[in-house]
């Protein structure tokens, strides 16, 4: 994970693997519940997936070129394009299935 640090944000996104994002802020209660279902995901999809978090307080200029307006949001990107997003908890089934249409298709 040390050197995902030093890449920039769409030097990260810009990658044949998907990449998840979840925008989250350390006051939001859904984003805590959303932590462990993310955790399991990675775990489950391994390296067919990236998981990165980004802190919305800590991000601004990403968030506002985004458009975040709640949390959690999920982006999933692939090759710098955004493949879903959605705000509010996913269930990892959702998310497995997005993933999955990327990794396959």
């Amino acid at each position: 994970m040390a050197d995902e640090k030093q890449l920039s944000f769409k030097e990260l996104i810009n990658s044949e693997t998907p990449v998840l994002v979840d925008f989250f802020a350390t006051w939001c209660g859904p984003c805590h519940a959303y932590s462990p279902i993310l955790q399991q995901l990675k775990t489950d999809l391994g390296d067919s997936m990236r998981l990165v978090k980004i802190d919305v307080d800590r991000n601004q200029k990403i968030v506002d070129k985004l458009a975040i307006k709640s949390m959690p949001t999920t982006i999933i990107f692939q090759n710098g394009d955004i493949k879903f997003r959605a705000s509010g908890v996913q269930s990892i089934g959702v998310l497995k299935g997005e993933i999955g249409k990327l990794v396959e298709g």
